[in-house]
């Protein structure tokens, strides 16, 4: 065994780097919190410190709106005989129309730190609460954007904003509804938000800015076109998200004015690559699958809102036998433990399939192995930073998993992300998160988990009176 730099380090008896489970390894990273050496067969150095369990990846959230945590559990009663996605989107908006700026700024950094309790490190927020009640105009039209990274800074976590271009209520350039009131913009007002925010709050190596038109639903063709070639005069690399057929109606909608369905429409009009995230894709045919996956895009998951808003099931083990990229999200934040999407993800599989083990293959047969790597393989792609696991020049993203959680204690190697996964049991087996070198989450806890949940309380509070 050979020593290594303790400067900044950090040693594991286990870890998983892209090749699998390591024995005896020391994390090192630079003052920037970008990995610098990760080596294997090391000894712990004197003075060096030691995980105290296993060392796995942090993973990327691709997908969340983050006011909507203050929603959770508040839609779950029959309104409408025939309730479905449409009518929760109803709820949703009477409640966004009641936000406030400092409402947005407590929801986000308490939700922040139950990512990071969960595991994630890294999360892409599909922000499009931009103007006051009404759709008035802010003095700074940045305000609620501002609120957001202030709020992941706050926390630690990593941060991917993606401010959302929504313009219409429907296909066809449907008026905006009176709810949609404060996220409409143009393709301008987008850049120059973007333009705005990397003057205010430049991007570094836990920030990047994207973009994201909400949906072929809420653009126009010459839109997305006028948006994309803004930001490719601006960041040619920046990720482009973009919900697209969730639901049946939308996928009718859109054959009814375009001729196409969504995914087939957008494949030919623009060049999809990896910088692009396709959010639900729930219904798609077998060609769409193929399409999508020689792309290089990556279609973004979120297993629980899906079922919560009875959107349907994504055919994961079509996709993935075409090689395609994915990763999963949060969304609504109804739940937020990415090990319950991974779960998700695989169980409706076996329900649609009948059988087990669905989403496995023979060259990994621990399907939560596969799956995991998945994730991390896809959500980092899209988050547009360096966020693809534990190697030399990524960022030093990683959780310390508690050794003696009852699921994962006397585990070998191969067992423990299948223990993870698929095993919940009330304990949190997350025990320390690091996001860029910086130990965020500390035995389960994070420093500002009180105050943070003080003032959710409050926002939330008032919110509802």
């Amino acid at each position: 065994m050979k020593p290594c730099d303790t400067t900044r380090s950090l040693f594991a008896e286990q870890a998983l780097l892209p090749g699998g489970w390591r024995e005896h390894v020391t994390l090192t990273w630079n003052a920037a919190g970008d990995l610098i050496d990760v080596c294997a067969d090391t000894i712990c150095a004197p003075g060096m410190r030691a995980a105290s369990g296993p060392l796995v990846p942090g993973m990327p959230n691709l997908h969340s709106h983050a006011f909507q945590r203050a929603m959770a559990g508040l839609t779950e009663t029959l309104g409408d005989p025939s309730d479905s996605f449409w009518s929760w989107r109803t709820l949703m908006y009477r409640f966004a129309e009641r936000l406030q700026p400092h409402h947005l700024e407590a929801i986000g950094r308490h939700l922040y730190i139950e990512m990071l309790k969960a595991g994630y490190t890294a999360v892409c927020e599909f922000h499009y609460v931009h103007h006051a009640v009404g759709g008035q105009a802010y003095a700074n039209p940045a305000e609620h954007a501002e609120r957001i990274v202030a709020a992941a800074q706050d926390v630690g976590i990593g941060m991917t904003l993606l401010p959302v271009l929504y313009q219409y209520s429907g296909f066809g350039a449907a008026a905006p509804l009176s709810h949609q009131s404060r996220f409409i913009a143009s393709p301008d007002w987008i850049l120059n938000l973007r333009s705005r925010l990397q003057r205010s709050h430049p991007e570094h190596g836990g920030l990047r800015y994207g973009v994201a038109p909400h949906s072929l639903r809420a653009v126009s063709a010459d839109s997305l076109t006028a948006l994309l070639t803004g930001l490719r005069a601006d960041d040619a690399q920046a990720p482009v998200h973009i919900h697209i057929a969730e639901q049946i109606k939308e996928v009718d909608d859109c054959i009814a004015a375009y001729g196409k369905r969504p995914v087939e429409w957008l494949l030919e009009q623009q060049a999809l690559d990896a910088r692009w995230c396709l959010v639900h894709a729930t219904h798609m045919t077998p060609a769409e699958y193929r399409a999508v996956a020689q792309s290089g895009a990556v279609v973004g998951l979120c297993p629980t809102t899906e079922a919560n808003l009875g959107d349907g099931i994504f055919d994961a083990g079509m996709y993935m036998a075409q090689k395609g990229r994915w990763g999963i999200g949060s969304d609504s934040n109804v739940s937020v433990n990415p090990r319950s999407e991974l779960r998700l993800l695989e169980y409706a599989q076996r329900l649609s399939h009948r059988r087990r083990n669905v989403l496995a293959d023979p060259s990994t047969p621990a399907v939560a192995d596969r799956l995991y790597q998945a994730a991390l393989d896809g959500g980092a792609a899209v988050t547009g930073r360096k966020v693809a696991g534990l190697a030399v020049g990524q960022r030093a993203d990683f959780v310390v998993l508690n050794g003696e959680d009852p699921n994962l204690a006397g585990r070998v190697n191969l067992q423990l992300l299948s223990a993870l996964v698929f095993c919940e049991h009330g304990s949190n087996p997350v025990h320390d998160v690091f996001v860029g070198g910086r130990e965020v989450i500390v035995a389960g806890h994070h420093e500002m988990e009180r105050v943070a949940l003080t003032d959710y309380r409050k926002a939330l509070s008032e919110l509802l009176s």
